[in-house]
């Protein structure tokens, strides 16, 4: 609808949030400058990027503490430790990797950075006759 108020696209790349660091800002010069190129990244984008990266930054360290200490261990490979009682249980990482994996793919959904949600883009850009905006950057 071309009457529909659209948010400010930004002149520039924007800097990550200062809490942006880390594995995070990697992530964040990974991906800002292509969304921008894009015109998919605007003021109100912001907040959800940083989302997405920090996630991202989290899922990093946390998988590679868990490399860590597979290497160390060639019986369980880090994936279950002892308790302070002396039982086997999962180690914590593994949780925590998980969780940030599926937030790092629900974010990244949300931008079209995975292969599933860019096929969902196009085939809702081709289904409708109407063209929007981004039909041609998103349709190649």
């Amino acid at each position: 609808m071309p009457d529909e108020p659209q948010p400010e696209q930004l002149p520039d790349v924007p800097e990550p949030p200062p809490f942006i660091t880390g594995y995070a800002a990697d992530e964040w010069w990974r991906t800002a400058p292509e969304l921008h190129r894009l015109g998919l990244l605007t003021v109100v984008d912001i907040p959800a990027l940083a989302t997405y990266c920090h996630a991202f930054g989290q899922w990093r360290l946390a998988s590679e503490a868990l490399a860590r200490m597979q290497s160390g261990d060639p019986v369980m490979h880090g994936l279950i430790i002892k308790s302070k009682i002396g039982d086997a249980v999962q180690n914590p990482l593994v949780s925590i990797v998980r969780k940030h994996a599926g937030d790092v793919v629900r974010f990244a959904a949300e931008f079209g950075l995975t292969p599933a949600a860019r096929s969902r883009i196009s085939a809702g850009i081709h289904g409708d006759n109407s063209q929007s905006k981004f039909a041609g950057l998103l349709a190649g």
